[in-house]
């Protein structure tokens, strides 16, 4: 059986920071990607897609996941989800690799996982406003993509980024070919051994 990709899902993500990755993920025959929400009920993207859960989140288990997606979205922004929290951790210990991007981090940042972990956000403050208690900053990188210790974060005009970053710590390709895939998607560079 495949190892699963999950996607988190919910009212207005940002359907776009994912895109890259889940489009890799898939094509490469190594995982199967599904949707994750807080319920089954159909969500619509910032986009105005409208998604139908596969799971929630309740059901996910650590032993067949192979990576978490987290997309921004103004949810994070209002405020944290416990449950949520809880699976991060729980995947976290049991080395599942987690990838958040954008408003995400924030909630990284709430599950604790940030912690002695170099990570990255849209912004140093955007993490210190948002996240009561949030001292880890002297492991903020100001970067578009950051990954360590199985945790993935990306700010939000590192879409592209977060991609290669993840390809390369679940070893999709290789790291010359993650670095050829992110030169033809970031910079227009044709690399057809790649494609």
């Amino acid at each position: 059986m495949q190892k699963k990709a999950y996607l988190l899902v919910f009212e207005g993500l940002a359907d776009w920071e994912p895109a890259h990755i889940l489009c890799e993920l898939r094509k490469s025959g190594q995982y199967e990607v599904q949707t994750a929400g807080f319920s089954l009920e159909p969500v619509t993207t910032m986009g105005g897609v409208t998604i139908l859960p596969d799971v929630t989140i309740a059901e996910i288990d650590a032993e067949d996941t192979a990576v978490f997606i987290l997309p921004g979205g103004r949810m994070w922004e209002q405020q944290g989800n416990e449950s949520l929290q809880v699976l991060l951790r729980e995947l976290h210990a049991e080395e599942v690799p987690l990838a958040a991007i954008c408003g995400a981090t924030l909630e990284i940042a709430r599950a604790g996982l940030t912690q002695e972990v170099r990570h990255t956000s849209n912004i140093l403050q955007y993490l210190q406003g948002l996240v009561p208690g949030y001292r880890d900053q002297d492991y903020y990188v100001n970067d578009f993509a950051v990954a360590d210790q199985n945790i993935v974060t990306a700010n939000g005009l590192g879409s592209v980024e977060f991609a290669r970053e993840i390809l390369k710590l679940l070893g999709v390709y290789s790291e010359a070919d993650a670095d050829a895939w992110y030169g033809m998607f970031k910079h227009g560079i044709y690399a057809p051994q790649v494609a």
